[in-house]
């Protein structure tokens, strides 16, 4: 009898044997090439043709009899100990739990549950990774108008067993459970109108907020990046990157202003254009091409704000409100206070990434705002191309590299916080490692002479964009000047006569830096300027991890000739 929900598990201990549930547990040790029976029937074995439904037995012309209903009586949850092989349990829709200690050879029943209607689905079991003796268990009573949420663990294989449904809310049936592989009280389960997690063993449960509310029919974990998964019944996968904060308790939080948690190890990679644009972008595959965003780019910093930082004068409006929630005045603040407000630096927070030499090679703007923060550091040192105090706009082909991309090896990362100038530390700092990806064919083998060559370029890179800046800044100049000429009542013509002969030489100046324009305006071939020239080494090689080449190097030499 075989369920739509028919339990599948490749073993954790061996990958060629798969477990396979009808009534009976099927096994097979060739990847589902040939199949034995382990157990008997595991269920009730009750005939669904004399169970009353709506308070009565219908028979066999009833409207829709048996349409687009399961299979009664199988199993629907199963589960392999990764503590010991040949531990199983296995879960029927008629509120069975069955244990065999010896690969399917014997098993041990158990039939009612402290708390649990009788015969009550089992919707879902899963060992602890923890304890061997460990076991959780999840009923789904909805079959009976009960949407009660009923989640059971057991410290003795089944013997006996708690609730750890806390405070889940009573309308809401539980589907799925999962135990996270570092943190025993860490727990999550999903439900019939959305996720929830647990830090203390199913005393206390919060609700994931961001899924919508949908029945999270399974979760898995990616244990070696963190990732939990939840399959939806309806909505597609959703996949919650790096959960591991969630592994520090709640309480702990309040004792800190700030707290960085650990920071995985990432590998440094490079985004795919595989269809023609950058990032999620699907080129021109069309609409009904899906696709979904990745994780934002780079090594991901999360942490915890406490109060937030907040400028003078919100602080003051924040006790302002509440003065004015508890029904008292609202002094009117001193002239000098406003003033001071006024000229308040706005508070700032940095993410300070060092090498293991501890020098700082990137400092990382952070969100100020009160409670759980996350930022990305794309994996590049700090650019060193003149400031500027505009915002450029994003160009639709993607943003171009401004630094040089950092060497493999260790780094920490420190939280800064900077009001009225002053610069401290906020939380401890953490250790990461930047590691190679390796796939990449092409990638150089000498890294360090990669970097030199990038930083070689950045610097170029910053004297051409510093000589551009300083010309049009003194062709504005020029321009200022030959307007008030125009204007002059005095006799200029000397002053005039020079000016224009300067303004002859930064256009020599521009044609360099820029190409011979007057060529470039008519489609005819002529040399690259200097910004082209740099941007082409840019353009082409900062988005790999490839060696420098030939022809770049060539390129650095005519770009460093030609700035001299």
């Amino acid at each position: 009898r075989w369920n739509w929900n028919a339990p599948l598990l490749i073993s954790p201990h061996k990958p060629e044997r798969i477990y396979y549930g009808a009534q009976k547990l099927f096994r097979s040790e060739d990847r589902g090439d040939s199949w034995q029976a382990i157990s008997a029937d595991l269920s009730r074995n009750l005939d669904r043709n004399k169970l009353k439904v709506m308070d009565r037995v219908w028979s066999v012309d009833a409207i829709a009899k048996n349409d687009s209903t399961s299979i009664y009586g199988s199993l629907i949850a199963l589960d392999e100990s990764t503590l010991q092989e040949g531990l199983l349990v296995a879960g029927s829709d008629d509120g069975l739990i069955h244990f065999s200690q010896d690969g399917g050879a014997n098993w041990r029943k158990q039939e009612k549950f402290k708390g649990v209607p009788n015969m009550s689905l089992v919707e879902d079991l899963q060992f602890s990774r923890h304890a061997k003796d460990t076991v959780f268990a999840v009923f789904d009573n909805h079959k009976r108008g009960d949407e009660k949420p009923y989640v059971l663990r057991s410290d003795n294989l089944g013997k006996s067993w708690k609730s750890i449904a806390g405070n889940l809310p009573q309308r809401g049936t539980v589907h799925t459970i999962m135990e996270d592989h570092v943190d025993p009280d860490l727990l999550f389960v999903g439900t019939e109108y959305g996720a929830f997690f647990s830090q203390d063993g199913g005393d206390n449960w919060q609700p994931f907020k961001g899924l919508p509310t949908v029945a999270v029919r399974d979760l898995e974990i990616q244990r070696r990046e963190n990732d939990l998964l939840f399959g939806t019944f309806g909505r597609g996968i959703y996949i919650l990157d790096d959960y591991s904060p969630l592994r520090t308790k709640e309480a702990s939080l309040k004792d800190s202003a700030a707290t960085l948690f650990p920071v995985k190890d990432t590998p440094i990679y490079m985004e795919t254009r595989r269809w023609g644009g950058y990032s999620s972008d699907k080129g021109m595959m069309g609409d009904n091409f899906f696709i979904a965003p990745n994780p934002e780019y780079g090594v991901a910093f999360r942490y915890y704000l406490r109060d937030g930082l907040q400028s003078l004068k919100a602080k003051r409006q924040k006790a302002e409100a509440k003065l004015q929630k508890d029904g008292a005045d609202t002094p009117y603040p001193s002239w000098d206070a406003l003033r001071q407000e006024a000229r308040e630096e706005t508070p700032k927070l940095w993410l300070q990434i060092s090498d293991s030499d501890g020098r700082v090679v990137r400092k990382v703007a952070a969100k100020t705002g009160k409670g759980m923060q996350q930022v990305n550091w794309d994996f590049r040192h700090e650019s060193i191309a003149p400031i500027s105090l505009k915002q450029s706009k994003p160009s639709p082909w993607g943003k171009t590299p401004n630094a040089p991309l950092a060497l493999p090896g260790q780094y920490t990362a420190q939280l800064f916080k900077q009001e009225a100038g002053k610069l401290s530390a906020l939380a401890p700092a953490q250790s990461f490692a930047l590691t190679e990806l390796g796939i990449g064919v092409l990638q150089a083998k000498d890294r360090a002479a990669l970097l030199a060559f990038q930083q070689q370029t950045a610097k170029a890179h910053a004297k051409v964009l510093t000589a551009s800046r300083q010309l049009q800044d003194m062709e504005k100049h020029l321009g200022h000047l030959f307007k008030a000429y125009e204007v002059a009542t005095l006799d200029v013509s000397a002053d005039s006569a020079k000016a224009r002969a300067l303004r002859g030489e930064l256009l020599d100046i521009r044609e360099a830096l820029y190409g011979d324009k007057v060529k470039g305006a008519a489609n005819e071939s002529a040399p690259w300027g200097l910004v082209s020239r740099v941007n082409g080494i840019i353009g082409s090689h900062w988005h790999t991890q490839a060696a420098a080449g030939g022809r770049n190097q060539a390129a650095l030499d005519i770009i460093n000739t030609e700035l001299q």
